[in-house]
């Protein structure tokens, strides 16, 4: 593969050019790609990576087949959508096959961030006012109405929360308010989101829409407990609201069981609006909303035509379906599923061996390590996460850490991901934390208060984290060992 720079001076470039809120993957040590294949990446050097964070690149990057539908059709044409052509409606009436009956109405744009932008339009529309509810550390998009609706972009001290937002507690059964000992923590958390609607009706307030995401991505790798969702539709429907799901980043399969992570939650739950993007188009930018007729009738009501000049074009929509053509040829699901219960057995048994593991969780090829310094009191060990998937990185497997806390391995690879990809992996994270809690002295009782005086040197062992976007995102910095006394 042909470089215009070497890696130093593609990274000055960057620096040069590019804004520098921007960031990169392993900002200590960014890799260099230039070329991918199914579940693997290369760099400049053809040294060969495990990718175990590309949910973008779905049915495998480069995937031939979809490579193959997107420059056929560019060879042809490429347009707007205001002009009749098949692809776009042979591509809406496959996605909609995927839903339940009543969501049969879509929307084409470029970003997840547009779809969200475009829910809410629609929501607010449909009801004729602004409040919406979401969760802690949730994250829906870049764009200004979403960022308002995302806390987990919030800046500590400086965001001003605005009157129209009410945010409830994510429904994580681990770390958050009601935990896997609660008899009931899938009412008790919709519970809150009741009190929350009920607080904000008191105030004069009227609520639009509920947003989350099927699955909490960048809030940790959360799986809401079974029946949270059907309560907190009844509340929000109850009020007059529309329940949206955001797939973003957790549909088209990953779950393995079922096509959308909404679903299984079960039969008996339905958002009025779906939003989906990243792997939609495997690396090509295309991302759609899925409402139902009503929504849709009140929102042509208004008056105002909703046009996206490259949403629905000819050409992403032939990528869509040959996205969707691979998931099913592929028996992508049914790997999802084989492969994600392997994946998460080996893992449990590393948690068994290790401290440093305070829960595995996940779904299909979405599963989330939660690192902690103590396993009962469930302390956050963000610089042990992030030192992780840099030693990680040396053994050629790419790993991300996110959540609140920056704690939390994120696994959602390529859906093309093997059962000896997961073996190599979780080997490879065995090594790591093996070493890593040798150095911590985290299988040992001598540990002792971090105040207690000692005389020992301080061992610099770790790469601290950066508190920024969430995806692996590091500078280097130096967390002490734990000091041990020697009487």
């Amino acid at each position: 593969m042909c470089e215009l720079y070497s890696k130093q001076d593609t990274l000055a470039l960057r620096r040069k050019h590019i804004g520098p809120s921007c960031k990169v993957l392993y900002a200590a040590d960014p890799i260099k790609i230039v070329r991918a294949q199914r579940q693997y990446m290369f760099d400049e050097k053809g040294e060969r990576y495990l990718d175990c964070i590309n949910n973008v690149a779905h049915v495998g990057h480069c995937h031939p087949e979809v490579v193959k539908a997107a420059l056929k059709q560019m060879e042809v044409l490429n347009t707007n959508s205001r002009f009749l052509h098949d692809n776009i409606v042979e591509y809406a009436k496959r996605l909609a096959a995927t839903l339940p009956e009543q969501l049969s109405v879509c929307y084409f744009t470029n970003s997840g961030s547009e779809a969200n932008d475009l829910a809410l339009r629609l929501a607010r529309q449909f009801r004729g006012h602004p409040d919406v509810v979401t969760l802690e550390h949730a994250y829906h998009g870049h764009l200004s109405s979403l960022i308002e609706i995302s806390p987990y972009k919030f800046r500590k001290g400086k965001d001003v929360k605005k009157e129209f937002v009410h945010v409830a507690p994510a429904p994580d059964i681990y770390r958050g308010k009601y935990r896997e000992n609660h008899a009931d923590p899938a009412s008790a958390y919709a519970d809150e989101v009741k009190k929350i609607i009920e607080e904000a009706q008191n105030r004069g307030r009227k609520i639009a829409a509920f947003i989350a995401e099927s699955m909490q991505s960048c809030g940790g790798q959360i799986i809401p407990p079974a029946g949270y969702f059907q309560k907190v539709a009844e509340y929000v429907r109850g009020v007059g609201g529309v329940v949206i799901a955001d797939e973003v980043q957790v549909g088209f399969g990953r779950v393995g069981k079922h096509f959308w992570s909404f679903q299984m939650h079960g039969k008996d739950f339905v958002p009025d609006i779906v939003t989906m993007g990243k792997p939609m188009g495997n690396g090509h930018p295309m991302a759609c909303v899925v409402t139902t007729k009503e929504i849709a009738e009140a929102f042509s009501s208004s008056g105002m035509e909703y046009f996206n000049t490259y949403g629905g074009n000819p050409v992403s929509s032939a990528v869509g379906l040959a996205v969707l053509d691979v998931i099913e040829n592929e028996d992508l699901q049914g790997n999802a599923t084989r492969v994600g219960t392997y994946l998460t057995e080996l893992l449990n048994r590393q948690k068994a061996k290790h401290t440093l593991i305070g829960d595995v969780r996940g779904v299909g090829l979405f599963v989330g390590i939660d690192l902690v310094k103590d396993r009962q009191k469930r302390t956050p060990a963000t610089a042990e996460a992030q030192h992780v998937i840099y030693k990680m990185k040396e053994n050629r497997v790419l790993l991300s850490a996110d959540g609140p806390h920056r704690n939390v391995l994120k696994i959602k690879p390529p859906m093309c991901f093997t059962e000896e990809d997961a073996k190599f992996m979780v080997d490879q994270l065995d090594g790591v934390l093996t070493v890593l809690e040798e150095a911590i002295g985290a299988q040992t009782e001598s540990v002792v208060p971090e105040n207690t005086p000692c005389r020992t040197k301080a061992a610099q062992c770790f790469v601290g984290s950066n508190p920024g976007r969430g995806h692996g995102t590091a500078h280097q910095t130096t967390l002490r060992q734990r000091p041990t006394c020697h009487n």
